[in-house]
């Protein structure tokens, strides 16, 4: 199974790009996705430049470029395309708009549908694709959601991503991968139990064993598993964090840890 094992610069906002880069480099990744709230503002492409230049000099590759596009009426990608492109990222994390599927009126769906597909539209022109940020609070907030806003844009150039839904059991999270797992171009890897609490990666063993084990039959793997916050947020557990998730990739020799919150294998 070949996917990337990388990192997203919001794990640590605190850094600036090249003690980010050299970091990540030292803990055997091989990619980043930049933030465009901290790290690579939108609009700023001699910015971008220059993190992509720091990201070349440590060994590394841009994976992506994290956007905080939400897919409203009137918003514009335009910017945000000037940065992945000096940036030198091919694919573009988007929201698929502030509401959730269940809440959102047709009007609101209808809205953020347009959007997607007017910036994918834009997108693929220069040769750039959209990934869907897999999350509550938006249209893509679960596995059948995210296919039907997939299928409602209608573009090649917009795929998602995925993360385990939060509070979601093991089982639960892997069949919602399993569902979307031919749409996925890149995973956030993270172990929050029972919420929102930091954890070790393998505190969440059979989580990561069984994603690794279902993207391994998958029809199109991701290309990318990007470690998305680490406890405390401290860049001391990165190494670690890394180890894990590279063990992890690999296969069934994953590494051994804690089984995971109660019941939720």
């Amino acid at each position: 199974m070949s996917i990337r094992p990388g990192l997203c610069s919001v794990t640590f906002r605190q850094l600036d790009p090249a003690a980010l880069a050299t970091l990540a480099a030292r803990a055997g990744l091989s990619v980043i996705e930049w933030g465009g709230d901290v790290h690579v503002p939108p609009g700023d492409p001699a910015r971008a430049a220059e993190v992509a230049r720091i990201t070349a000099d440590a060994g590394l590759a841009v994976c992506s470029y994290g956007s905080y596009f939400r897919a409203d009426a009137g918003e514009e990608i335009g910017a945000i395309l000037d940065s992945a492109e000096a940036l030198g990222a091919d694919r573009i994390r988007v929201w698929a708009g502030r509401i959730g599927s269940a809440d959102a009126t047709p009007a609101e769906r209808a809205e953020t549908i347009d959007a997607l597909a007017r910036a994918a539209e834009q997108a693929g022109r220069r040769r750039v694709g959209l990934a869907l940020e897999f999350h509550g609070g938006t249209l893509a907030d679960d596995a059948e959601q995210t296919l039907r806003v997939l299928d409602e844009v209608g573009s090649p150039h917009l795929s998602t991503y995925w993360q385990p839904t939060v509070s979601a059991s093991d089982a639960v999270a892997v069949a919602e991968y399993e569902r979307i797992a031919d749409r996925v171009s890149a995973v956030h890897v993270f172990s929050w139990w029972p919420a929102a609490e930091r954890l070790p990666l393998n505190a969440r063993d059979g989580l990561w064993r069984a994603f690794s084990a279902a993207a391994a039959v998958a029809p199109a793997p991701p290309r990318d598993a990007l470690l998305e916050f680490v406890p405390d947020d401290d860049p001391a557990t990165l190494a670690a964090e890394a180890a894990a998730l590279r063990a992890y990739l690999a296969g069934p020799a994953a590494p051994t840890g804690p089984t995971g919150p109660e019941g939720s294998r």
